[in-house]
């Protein structure tokens, strides 16, 4: 388990709750409630709209907290990328978590056939995706060494297929249906379907073009499919999808869930796409807070640096605001964070001046902190609605 499950909240941070916003310590990551509600909402309608399921990525928050949000918003359960997360989700009382990335290491997998036991003891199901027989047999051997302690439990296992990202995953077509088989060769294996998720599809900036590569992942999907059912094998369930392409997913009539995450908190990278029309509208809800602590005659320094936001997608933006104009960020190292103005604004914020900062990557980012201030009323005098736990913070193995 995590060990910022076990971590208490500090008395501090407990007396924040009711307070301003100019009473959040800097610099601090925050969630905007509101919009992060007008989010889930917006993500529950849709998929009623499309009939189809939804299995949000617990990756990108890392919260049990937000996880049971989604769960109560109609989620059918969450995804996590590492046992260590699905640790954390089970610790905090979300029961359907399903582990979309391959785990080898026997020791890990000795703990997955005991998330498996714990999840079925509180009438929730454990999966995990796999990409090669050895995968499939060790997970086995796991789960029948679990079941000799008196466990009967099953574990859903999803063949996963390389559909674009070229990372994990099969070929498309016989390789997956040899999988299959060799998933229903093991008593506490059930086959559950297949994982498709193209990942480099989700920053494709152009609604055709995130189309036009969507296209070709379900025709491999359909190919796969269709040699699998010949054997007699039914395929219940494709899942997959993320927020830059879940339309095109929801649309297909072969997808029967999507597994977008990012949409909750929308980064900046995610905003730079061209949203498609059939997409919902998702708002900006998470944020570093930061303040001015030098400034000069033409930039000003802010106290967010790498530590309090990642850069793997990009520096972050500036939230423009009355006070302070149109601002640029510049990499100012590990705590400084550069500020210049842009054209046509002549003002350099001055000392103490408050700034937001919209992440360029929400999952990494959410990973550098230990909570999440939730604030309602907006960003610049709303009050502190809650404390967020980062369960699953450093959730590595």
């Amino acid at each position: 388990m995590p060990p910022s499950t076990k971590t208490p909240l500090s008395e501090d941070l407990k007396r924040l709750v009711g307070q301003r916003v100019a009473a959040v310590d800097t610099p601090s990551l925050v969630v905007d409630v509101d919009a992060m509600q007008r989010n889930l909402s917006r993500m529950a309608e849709f998929a009623r709209k499309h009939d189809i399921r939804w299995r949000p990525h617990a990756k990108m928050h890392k919260s049990s907290a937000i996880a049971r949000l989604q769960l109560q918003a109609g989620a059918v359960g969450v995804c996590v990328q590492k046992t260590s997360e699905a640790e954390a989700m089970v610790a905090g009382g979300v029961y359907n978590v399903y582990i979309s990335n391959e785990v080898i290491a026997p020791a890990k997998l000795a703990r997955v056939a005991e998330l498996a036991h714990q999840a079925a003891a509180e009438h929730g199901q454990l999966a995990i995706a796999v990409d090669s027989a050895e995968g499939v047999r060790r997970l086995a051997n796991a789960m029948d060494d679990r079941r000799r302690g008196g466990a009967g439990t099953v574990i859903d296992v999803f063949v996963e297929i390389d559909v674009g990202q070229g990372r994990c995953g099969v070929t498309p077509g016989r390789a997956a249906l040899e999988l299959a088989l060799e998933i229903r060769k093991h008593a506490p294996l059930r086959f559950a379907g297949l994982q498709a998720y193209h990942g480099k599809a989700q920053h494709v900036r152009s609604p055709q073009a995130r189309r036009d590569a969507i296209a070709v992942v379900v025709q491999d999907v359909l190919f796969t499919r269709k040699l699998i059912e010949a054997e007699g094998i039914p395929v219940d369930l494709v899942t997959g999808a993320g927020t830059g392409s879940m339309v095109c997913e929801a649309a297909s009539g072969v997808f029967g869930e999507l597994q977008a995450g990012s949409f909750l908190f929308m980064d900046a990278d995610y905003a730079a796409n061209e949203r498609d029309p059939a997409q919902p509208q998702f708002e900006h809800a998470l944020f570093v807070k930061s303040q001015v602590t030098s400034s000069g005659l033409l930039h000003a320094v802010c106290d967010a640096g790498h530590k309090s936001h990642a850069i793997d997608s990009g520096l972050p933006r500036v939230v423009t605001l009355p006070a302070t104009g149109e601002l640029e960020y510049a990499n100012g190292g590990d705590e400084h964070g550069i500020l210049r103005p842009t054209a046509g604004n002549q003002r350099v914020p001055h000392l103490d001046d408050t700034i937001w900062l919209i992440p360029g990557h929400c999952d990494p980012t959410v990973n550098l902190h230990n909570h999440m201030v939730g604030v309602t009323g907006g960003l610049e005098n709303g009050r502190v609605d809650k404390i967020i736990r980062v369960d699953a913070r450093g959730a590595l193995t």
